[in-house]
């Protein structure tokens, strides 16, 4: 991986103020409000734009990766990296705790959302680390647990021209209290291969 440069959590821009967030050190521990979410529309009909997500720019040609740890305990807890450029453009990548698993997954949504997901609940008492590389008309998403090897979970059209921003996301659509200690926020270049 490209060298990479701490992003200072001051940094960032919250999309929308969560409960609470304090650092610990280096580490910055955050915890959802109730009901918290990022969809649009697809297969549930209804649109949430209330999630927590801090955000600082992300150019064509740069890579943001994020590190983080919960309790992972209500249904649909999720925390991961989100990329945004509007309200109805935007990605959110990581994992969200549902029907009794551990998904690792990413919502791509352009006007719509649509998610992949796939069970990693062996990832469960991990510190899980969630990585995007923005291309000219692409974002690649890749995650790992630990120091484990990187898997590619995503490769998701986006557009070049568009100014964006991204960062640390946490959401907890059912549940009060879901606490995330995120660990690490680095910027770097961007990948230059898939495989």
């Amino acid at each position: 991986m490209p060298e990479s440069h701490i992003i200072p959590w001051d940094a960032g821009t919250w999309t929308n103020a969560p409960h609470t967030a304090v650092a610990h050190g280096t580490d910055l521990e955050v915890t959802a409000v109730e009901g918290s979410d990022a969809w649009r529309h697809t297969a549930y009909g209804f649109v949430h734009d209330t999630e927590h997500a801090l955000l600082a720019p992300l150019a064509v040609g740069e890579a943001m990766e994020v590190s983080f740890r919960a309790p992972w305990e209500g249904q649909f807890d999720q925390a991961g990296l989100f990329v945004r450029i509007d309200d109805e453009h935007w990605m959110k990548a990581g994992v969200e705790y549902a029907d009794g698993h551990l998904g690792l997954g990413a919502v791509v949504t352009a006007g719509g959302s649509d998610w992949s997901v796939g069970h990693v609940d062996e990832w469960l008492h991990s510190e899980i680390t969630v990585r995007v590389s923005r291309w000219a008309d692409a974002l690649i998403v890749r995650a790992r647990a630990d120091d484990g090897p990187w898997r590619l979970v995503r490769v998701a059209p986006f557009d070049g021209d568009a100014a964006a921003s991204a960062g640390p996301l946490l959401a907890a659509p059912t549940r009060a209290g879901l606490a995330v200690r995120f660990t690490r926020w680095v910027g770097s270049e961007a990948d230059t291969d898939l495989h």
